[in-house]
């Protein structure tokens, strides 16, 4: 289940006022990048794309937190019965399925670590799931862009960035492009 879209603003304008930040316009480019690629790929919801690229990171309300953000947006959004964003809040953050690439803190408990690791080893990921990480990657508070800048730009204010999980970033990038038969820079700047 997902709200609608002028709901789902509600409560990023909600989360803004507990925690304003650059993530909210971020969270827009995430969501306008998802519709567009979603309409080019004919069968995906532009909608549904929409709405999960909007909630992505709705976690944020509840402070600057790494990890936390990904365990507090789920949470979150399963106590209000979106569990279609609530799912797009845990897989967003790990293209690789698992905790073993993820960049930041883990500032979380070890019982909540455990559990978005059990989580994510009952999930199959679809194309939702590949949609909002790939758009992720492409979407800064400013707007769109070049994946490999974004990625620098991680690797800058973390120190690292996995090799793999940049080769599956661009794995992404290729699989939507096959998918539509369209350049992905041409979809989400058009």
């Amino acid at each position: 289940m997902l709200p609608t879209r002028t709901e789902a603003m509600q409560l990023v304008e909600e989360a803004l006022q507990c925690n304003p930040g650059p993530w909210g316009d971020h969270s827009l480019v995430t969501a306008q990048c998802a519709e567009k690629i979603a309409l080019a790929c004919h069968d995906m919801d532009p909608e549904k794309a929409y709405l999960i690229g909007l909630l992505h990171d709705i976690g944020r309300k509840f402070g600057t937190r790494h990890l936390g953000h990904v365990y507090d947006g789920w949470k979150y959004m399963l106590r209000l019965g979106y569990d279609e964003a609530a799912r797009i809040c845990l897989t967003h953050s790990f293209c690789e399925g698992t905790l073993d690439c993820y960049i930041g803190k883990f500032d979380i408990t070890e019982s909540e670590t455990e559990e978005i690791r059990q989580a994510l080893c009952r999930l199959v990921f679809d194309d939702y799931d590949k949609l909002i990480q790939l758009c992720d990657s492409l979407a800064a508070a400013e707007g769109v862009v070049d994946m490999e800048d974004r990625m620098n730009d991680i690797r800058r204010r973390y120190g690292f960035y996995p090799q793999s999980k940049w080769d599956k970033n661009m794995a992404l990038k290729r699989y939507f492009e096959e998918k539509t038969g369209k350049d992905i820079y041409g979809i989400v700047r058009s």
